[in-house]
């Protein structure tokens, strides 16, 4: 099992983090989401769970299948988070995928990105009451 410190995480105040990826020195800002007292002017750490299982998909994509990795360039994901609101805690995230119109997949590369991404470790990693849903949207 793989131990190291990832980051540090720093209360700002007015309902808000910065976290510190240590390795890089990059930073995220959160802030809580307007429904539950925020500004909603950063990613709320909820959103970034949606948002963290968007990005592992691609990524995990582009290293499984290291040869499609140039027609995964400009995939672009959008991301709901669905939240239930008591006990409140994430009950749900829908993920788009819209593929460039510039590039064709074969049905088995299609085969091959979608069963990538299922088994990313983010997705590995999520609750099983969170419904997931996923819409690779081959036919734009």
């Amino acid at each position: 099992m793989q131990k190291s410190m990832t980051s540090r995480v720093t209360y700002t105040g007015e309902l808000r983090t910065l976290a510190t990826h240590l390795q890089s020195g990059s930073g995220i800002e959160t802030d809580a989401p307007t429904d539950n007292h925020g500004k909603g002017e950063r990613f709320s750490p909820t959103d970034l769970i949606g948002t963290s299982l968007a990005a592992c998909m691609l990524t995990t994509m582009a290293i499984r299948a290291k040869e499609l990795e140039p027609k995964l360039r400009n995939v672009i994901t959008d991301t709901e988070k669905i939240m239930s609101p008591a006990p409140r805690r994430i009950s749900g995230i829908k993920i788009t995928f819209h593929w460039p119109t510039n590039h064709h997949y074969t049905l088995e590369e299609r085969t091959l990105l979608e069963e990538i991404a299922w088994s990313c470790p983010v997705k590995e990693s999520i609750h099983p009451n969170i419904k997931l849903e996923v819409n690779f949207n081959w036919e734009n």
